[in-house]
């Protein structure tokens, strides 16, 4: 296992490699709006094996993505090509890309990340099918797509535009699909104020949701907590859990809030390791979880949909954002019928 302290990681060399990835959409969230997205690559290589690991801070949310996050993480390189100790405990998309790396090295530098069904047998993930914030219109129209391409399970970000309008738009689905035929999440992105999240929460709940993440803002946590309690539609941590990484602030945070559910992004919480503490405490706790992307590019996501797969959680996962860029690397990686699956027919793309 590695810690946040790596001098552990063994290679002969290790390099940075920059990409800027397009949207092709302005892709909207309650903290405005997204159209490009920087992501580094860590290549490490040994005895002419090679293992690629992402990592891509999202500004505003990651809190490693800070002005100076180019520098940081070509001195970091510089270090450990010189074989020095290095602390990655507020840098957890690198701590993601390296742990991603040496993985990869380790299986041969194939993008097998870990030995699963999802490598080795190409079975497939439930997952549900993202549908922007935008204008109503639009995200109607994105909700008959996504429909329409075999999703069962329907997530909207909600926040941006205003809420009578969404209640419509839910209301739309609901009309034409009940919840055994459509199961829908929302994400409000800590949008909601604590003074009148209760009501709307309730009036969320007569749609038969499965669950609203993030409804308030992060660092409240006895207005969460009350919420979690009085709601009448079960609550998903999201960005509460970012910047918590020992066992013991975890701990407190889960026992304080008692959440119905924890959604977990690698990139954000640190790694792999990190991510499996987190699902150890959540079982702990009789709390549920699923496992989601963070925009990465499709190294990144194939890490944290192979990862996703060693667990047997039914829970529908939060893994289809590889189709989101206009010049994503292209992989094995194949959404269809509302699963993502690694189709081994198809071939990855050099990033270089």
């Amino acid at each position: 296992m590695l810690s946040n302290l790596y001098n552990e990681v063994i290679f002969d060399t290790i390099k940075l490699i920059k990409k800027k990835l397009i949207f092709k959409f302005d892709a909207g969230t309650s903290r405005g709006i997204l159209r490009e997205h920087n992501v580094y690559y860590l290549r490490i290589e040994k005895n002419g094996i090679t293992g690629i690991g992402e990592a891509a801070p999202l500004f505003g949310l990651s809190i490693d993505a800070i002005p100076e996050f180019e520098k940081k993480i070509s001195d970091f390189v510089f270090q450990l090509n010189d074989k020095e100790i290095i602390d990655l405990n507020l840098f957890p998309s690198i701590q993601f890309a390296l742990e991603t790396a040496q993985k990869d090295l380790e299986n041969k530098g194939q993008k097998k990340i870990f030995d699963s069904p999802f490598f080795n047998l190409q079975k497939p993930i439930p997952i549900n099918g993202l549908v922007w914030m935008n204008t109503k219109e639009h995200m109607k129209n994105q909700i008959i797509e996504k429909i329409s391409q075999g999703f069962d399970t329907i997530k909207l970000k909600i926040g941006a535009i205003d809420f009578a309008q969404e209640i419509e738009l839910i209301a739309y689905i609901r009309k034409e699909f009940s919840e055994k035929n459509i199961e829908i999440r929302v994400d409000a992105n800590g949008a909601f104020e604590p003074k009148n999240a209760l009501e709307k929460l309730k009036i969320l709940s007569d749609f038969n949701l499965h669950s609203i993440e993030q409804p308030i803002k992060t660092n409240q946590w006895e207005a969460m907590s009350n919420l979690c309690k009085l709601s009448p539609l079960p609550i998903a941590l999201d960005e509460e859990l970012i910047g918590n990484f020992s066992k013991k602030e975890k701990e407190n945070l889960l026992k304080a809030i008692e959440p119905q559910y924890i959604i977990l992004k690698p990139t954000l919480l640190g790694g792999f390791e990190k991510t499996t503490e987190w699902i150890n405490l959540a079982k702990e706790n009789n709390i549920k979880w699923w496992l989601t992307s963070a925009l990465e590019s499709n190294i990144g996501l194939n890490a944290i949909t192979q990862f996703a797969s060693t667990f047997d959680n039914p829970i529908k996962q939060g893994l289809g954002t590889g189709s989101l860029y206009f010049n994503n690397i292209e992989s094995p990686l194949t959404v269809e019928n509302g699963t993502i699956f690694y189709d081994k027919n198809k071939k990855w793309n050099s990033i270089f």
